[in-house]
């Protein structure tokens, strides 16, 4: 199995400050909240998540440009947070204001 995309959009929640890891990478993390209608099992339903991002290197440089209310359009894939959690993080690599 490798299969592990997400395409979502939605506003951003809140927005850290943009850091740098010791490698020099550029490095953010911000919550995306997303609302929506979706179809299942024949019913339309009203959807509201709202999840943990972080974003690297270009896209994490691109993510710093908003702030918190912006509405964007992200791409990207699921994570567990650590190495001791099985909380997920979505991992952006591709970020556009929408």
């Amino acid at each position: 199995m490798n299969r592990n995309q997400v395409v979502i959009e939605g506003v951003i929640a809140e927005i850290d400050a943009l850091r740098y890891t010791p490698a020099g990478v550029p490095h953010v993390e911000f919550r995306l909240a997303h609302q929506s209608r979706q179809r299942e099992a024949d019913v339309e339903r009203e959807v509201a998540v709202t999840m943990s991002a972080v974003a690297l290197g270009e896209p994490a440089l691109e993510a710093a440009k908003f702030v918190s209310g912006a509405a964007i359009a992200v791409k990207g894939f699921l994570s567990r947070r650590g190495l001791k959690s099985d909380y997920p993080i979505l991992h952006v690599n591709q970020i556009k204001s929408i």
